[in-house]
């Protein structure tokens, strides 16, 4: 079957309103391309661009146009409106040269889909691939679906390679596929290389604020993400504390990631003082016993997140943690104290705790400790989906 622009969204004549989406075309204008059947891509493009949600926090399209050689006319983060899309798009001309399909597609990988052209690691990435055949016997009376990636009819969390009638899911660079071939994680082998218990130290202090505690959370779900949540591999558990200690869920209690992150966004605000050395005993005591769903043998992994001074003695819990086995991490925003977290840190202590004096920052320190906490290495490269028009029109899978 053919690909038609609708075929990015199943409300003709609307636009398609979906999650932010990284989106690049790989066109082919070697000799073989006739003038007016370049520009009948050109108006391909130009139809499918009119059909998207297009805006610098929605979907952002690039183009890479190739024959003997490769040249990116614009890379994602260059145009932040329709129109301007529109108009770059019409001043493309053909390169009119061989055709190195290989390359180009090389290129959309390492090059048009990267952080610094504009990609965005929350987003999927897209790459349409338009290589020579016959554009003129594009009929839109007989177009019909068969790309349940680019329509949206599949859950994997990161890339998703489409074949015809069927779909496969993928992970980008420095991830690797979990067991449910649907999510993934930043640790090799599903999560790291055993079973690890995992437990949140969450400073819910007045100073934090209640805006920079919604912050909070999706640091948290950000890490959770990356986790291979199953009884055989990763538990969560979560605490929060202020003037006292509560246990908002004890390890076990969630089985699926989807679960763990519903009850971190429902968490209120505990709004009071900071007794970070009352809660790091009750994670002794408490958080990391067969009784709270911790599993023997399993690896004890401890993050405290706190914004300030801790208003008790952290020294002998802190202390006791590391003794115990636990790798403790600590995270440190805003007045939080250097000293404080290097004394709550696992060595080398360089390696286990983070500081940023903002809030709005602290998805990059999510960034560093998602690799921090794998037992594992990092698994193989795994690339973006592209989608190949080849000249019988056909939608293919990558090979």
């Amino acid at each position: 079957s053919l690909v038609h622009p609708l075929d990015f969204c199943r409300l003709p004549g609307h636009l398609c309103r979906t999650r932010p989406i990284d989106l690049v075309f790989v066109v082919d204008s070697s000799r073989s391309v006739r003038p007016v059947e370049f520009e009948k891509v050109k108006v391909f493009l130009s139809q499918v661009i009119e059909s998207l949600d297009v805006g610098p926090n929605a979907t952002r399209v690039g183009v890479v146009n190739y024959a003997s050689s490769v040249k990116q006319e614009f890379p994602l983060r260059a145009h932040g409106s329709k129109a301007m899309l529109l108009q770059a798009v019409r001043r493309i001309q053909p390169l009119s040269t061989g055709t190195m399909t290989g390359l180009a597609i090389q290129f959309a990988i390492t090059k048009a889909l990267s952080d610094a052209e504009g990609g965005r690691p929350s987003s999927p990435d897209i790459s349409k691939v338009g290589t020579h055949g016959n554009v003129a016997a594009c009929d839109s009376e007989e177009l019909v679906v068969s790309d349940l990636c680019a329509t949206g009819d599949h859950d994997c969390e990161q890339v998703c390679l489409s074949s015809p009638g069927s779909y496969t899911c993928a992970c980008r660079e420095g991830f690797t596929l979990n067991s449910d071939g649907k999510t993934c994680n930043v640790c090799s082998g599903g999560g790291g290389s055993s079973a690890t218990d995992l437990v949140f130290l969450i400073d819910g202090s007045k100073s934090v604020r209640p805006e920079n505690f919604e912050l909070v959370k999706k640091f948290i779900n950000q890490i959770v993400d990356t986790l291979d949540v199953s009884d055989k591999l990763a538990q969560v558990g979560l605490v929060q504390y202020s003037s006292s200690v509560r246990q908002e869920f004890p390890l076990g209690r969630f089985h699926t990631k989807k679960d763990i992150k519903a009850a971190v966004r429902n968490m209120s605000y505990m709004e009071k003082g900071t007794m970070t050395g009352a809660a790091l005993k009750y994670l002794i005591d408490n958080s990391f016993s067969v009784s709270s769903g911790a599993r023997p043998g399993a690896q004890k992994v401890g993050i405290v997140f706190t914004d300030g001074r801790s208003q008790d003695y952290i020294n002998d819990a802190a202390k006791k943690a590391k003794d115990l086995g636990f790798k403790m991490f600590a995270v440190g925003v805003g007045n939080a104290v250097e000293d404080e977290l290097r004394e709550i840190a696992s060595e080398p202590v360089a390696e286990h705790y983070f500081y940023t004096a903002d809030f709005k920052t602290i998805n990059q320190i999510g960034k560093k400790l998602q690799k921090k906490i794998c037992v594992g290495t990092p698994g193989p490269r795994a690339i973006p989906p592209f989608h190949v028009l080849e000249d019988n029109g056909s939608l293919l899978a990558p090979k």
